[in-house]
């Protein structure tokens, strides 16, 4: 989430927020913030989609990179569960962003999950 933040709010890429950090990051945090910039413009699409009568630029910036970060696992790591990967986007939520954040990012993501996934059942 780190690094998904970082790169929007300083208008970066984020090879660009990890080739600057002084420690290398965790790698799977650098595969999933890799993997959501290469498949930015189809999470963005998706979530537009499920996100009835939000705009992305509406959204807090925390609570878009959480629920790309969410999209991006569902979409591209069956060997995330379900329930994990959308219960960690809402606990951080709840944790860095507005009070209402976790409730936003849960139903947001149930909708992402219901498309992508199959075995999808409701989290947090």
């Amino acid at each position: 989430m780190e690094l998904l933040y970082e790169a929007q709010a300083k208008g970066l890429t984020v090879e660009q927020v990890v080739g600057a950090l002084p420690v290398e990051p965790d790698p799977y945090a650098t595969t999933v913030a890799l993997g959501v910039a290469a498949d930015i413009a189809g999470l963005d699409d998706l979530l537009a989609r499920t996100a009835q009568g939000w705009a992305l630029a509406r959204m807090a910036t925390v609570d878009l990179a959480l629920l790309r970060m969410a999209t991006w696992e569902l979409a591209h790591r069956p060997d995330v569960p379900t329930a994990v990967a959308i219960s960690e986007a809402v606990a951080l939520a709840k944790q860095f962003s507005t009070e209402d954040s976790g409730r936003f990012v849960n139903g947001i993501l149930a909708t992402v999950a219901a498309e992508l996934r199959a075995d999808a059942t409701p989290s947090a």
